[in-house]
């Protein structure tokens, strides 16, 4: 059985999160959803603007999150409805993060596609 899929959002890997934030609320009314803190700054936020939905992450949050997985500037997130259906879909890919419980409710899986990229799956917990 394979998984459905929810969305698809793009995760960038940014020097400095705070600005690529103030960009896209100043200059176009997106609002942020989610903030993870890392050290003295911001390590992750999530912005969205009606359908539209853009991820940021440190380059130093992601370091330290994936610990000794080769980053790439950018990532693709997507939510599944199952995650257990799409590790088995992934048998026999590189897996650079193995199943974990986020501190946000995600239960993620990190592989690497064949060009290279990041991709992540999530599965969010049912409130």
């Amino acid at each position: 059985m394979q998984p459905n899929f929810g969305k698809c959002t793009s995760v960038l890997v940014v020097n400095k999160v705070g600005p690529c934030v103030e960009f896209w609320v100043s200059r176009f009314g997106f609002e942020k959803v989610a903030e993870v803190p890392h050290e003295s700054s911001t390590g992750f936020a999530m912005l969205v603007k009606g359908p539209v939905e853009l991820m940021y992450q440190s380059l130093e949050s992601a370091q330290a999150d994936l610990k000794s997985v080769e980053l790439s500037r950018s990532a693709l997130y997507f939510d599944v409805d199952d995650i257990d259906a799409t590790i088995e879909s992934l048998k026999g890919v590189e897996t650079v993060v193995s199943k974990r419980e986020t501190s946000y409710g995600a239960t993620e899986y990190w592989v690497r596609e064949p060009a290279g990229n990041l991709v992540g799956f999530a599965q969010m917990k049912k409130s």
